[in-house]
């Protein structure tokens, strides 16, 4: 009886050594993968901001799309229950705002939506944002209208013809 004890202890034992190395060897490979999405999540998002400063209402479509699908893909972690309840309902509506920006081409109505876009979107950024990446939540003092950037310097989307530099950095991350 002892000797099936001690077998089934070692075995335990070896069963847990090898579900470590396991984690250890997967891990770094699952969080690279998750930094290149919360990467393409904010690229996607800088590229529709961007688009919206040139006035390339065909190419917002094209950036609305491409958030659109690298959001469906991110999952959350470390939430408890009730956070992961409230970032996957703010993820739907960022989801449903980038899918507005996405079906008109004026690019009046896209910035229209890109501007309650970009307020959901700050409120998920912590989560999105890659390790590497600063952010920069701006406001134009003008119209309280907000977005967010990666540099400080203040290039306004919603009025790039007449107030580009309007604005001011009002929180980072």
């Amino acid at each position: 009886m002892k000797n099936v004890l001690v077998i089934a202890l070692i075995f335990l034992s070896s069963l847990a050594h090898a579900q470590l190395t396991s984690k250890e060897e997967v891990a770094p490979e699952l969080a690279v993968k998750r930094e290149a999405q919360k990467k393409e999540i904010t690229n996607n998002y800088l590229a529709l901001k961007n688009n919206l400063l040139i006035s390339d209402s065909l190419a917002v479509v094209k950036n609305a799309a491409a958030l659109q699908k690298s959001l469906q893909n991110f999952k959350f972690k470390k939430l408890t229950l009730e956070k992961m309840n409230e970032a996957t309902t703010a993820r739907k509506e960022i989801i449903q705002l980038a899918a507005e920006v996405g079906a008109t081409k004026n690019i009046n109505k896209q910035r229209k939506f890109f501007q309650s876009l970009s307020v959901k979107f700050w409120d998920l950024a912590p989560k999105f944002k890659a390790e590497d990446t600063a952010l920069f939540l701006q406001v134009c003092p003008m119209t309280s209208a907000e977005w967010v950037s990666d540099s400080k310097e203040i290039k306004n989307p919603y009025y790039p013809k007449n107030m580009l530099t309007c604005g001011e950095v009002k929180a980072s991350l």
